[in-house]
């Protein structure tokens, strides 16, 4: 470990609460041989479902230095998204929290880029990369092994202060820095979100089938929802939050800072009826900064269409 590892590593903590992220943990980058041979098998078992990209890059997921030459550390940092006003589901389709607002994926890498060229300013240049679940990145084992949180039995990085309302990002640098140790698990014997998933998504601890979840079904499926998710989606049109909503630990879960995360007005007051009725030209309006633009007017119709059968 270099002379300024201690440092630089303090300096870049500090930098990140200043930037507004809860958390920053640091990794040595390398091989992540622990989630090799678990991610080959899930692989194996089709649980992916037709997400054939997560079959490319195959050794670049498992080691940074693949993805960002000459890299000797992973910073992994997280960012609250959680709602100060939770959307009222009376009469209306439920959108994933994380959708409330703009689309994380700008909000965070702007943040990320105007950290590292303050970092530059302090430490002088230095080789790196920004990530905000854009690349293939095993961000939550990244997350874990730098101390952030444990993985959790719905699969989502968890945390006793903030439970797992946030948004992992990273930095891949050539900084050699110090490392954090990984924290405990606390999930104890509690299968609160095992036993509410409605399309038994979780198919056994910290192991997700992701053709089965409606996340997945309502975003990453392009093709025609299959039968076997009707009546068991509970009006979810973009997304789900189901398995965070019963998890214990994000009762401690507190608002997000971030204006942009917060609530678009068009989510608060329109009912189901106002839903059925959106154009194109309404849904390029409402979602032109949001992620639920990804699924785009045709895939929301779809899952708003399916919802009724």
């Amino acid at each position: 470990m270099s002379q300024n590892a201690e440092k630089y590593s303090a300096l870049i903590k500090a930098k990140a609460q200043k930037f507004g992220f809860q958390s920053c943990g640091i990794s040595k980058a390398g091989f992540l041989e622990e989630e090799a041979k678990p991610f080959e098998n899930w692989l194996k078992q089709n649980y992916h479902g037709e997400m054939s990209y997560m079959e490319n890059y195959f050794d670049k997921r498992l080691d940074p230095t693949l993805l960002v030459e000459g890299s000797k550390s992973v910073i992994s940092l997280s960012y609250n998204y959680f709602p100060a006003e939770e959307i009222s589901t009376i009469d209306s389709f439920k959108i994933s929290k994380y959708a409330y607002g703009n689309d994380y994926h700008e909000i965070i890498k702007e943040i990320l880029r105007e950290m590292v060229a303050e970092l530059r300013e302090e430490i002088g240049d230095f080789d790196c990369r920004v990530f905000t679940d854009s690349a293939p990145i095993l961000e939550r084992s990244w997350a874990r092994k730098s101390g952030l949180g444990w993985i959790g039995k719905n699969a989502n990085l968890i945390t006793k202060q903030q439970g797992s309302f946030y948004f992992l990002a990273e930095i891949i640098c050539d900084l050699d820095l110090k490392e954090d140790a990984p924290t405990t698990d606390h999930c104890g014997t509690c299968t609160k979100c095992i036993d509410a998933c409605p399309t038994d998504a979780i198919v056994s601890d910290r192991i997700i089938d992701g053709s089965k979840c409606i996340s997945y079904a309502t975003i990453e499926l392009k093709n025609e929802i299959p039968d076997t998710f009707k009546n068991k989606m509970e009006d979810w049109m973009f997304g789900c939050d189901i398995c965070q909503d019963v998890c214990p630990w994000n009762r401690f879960a507190t608002p997000t800072l971030e204006e942009k995360f917060r609530p678009n007005a068009f989510l608060k007051t329109f009912k189901r009826e106002d839903w059925k009725e959106i154009t194109q030209e309404l849904f390029s309006e409402i979602f032109r900064k949001s992620p639920v633009k990804r699924t785009r007017f045709s895939g929301l119709k779809r899952n708003m269409e399916f919802l009724q059968k």
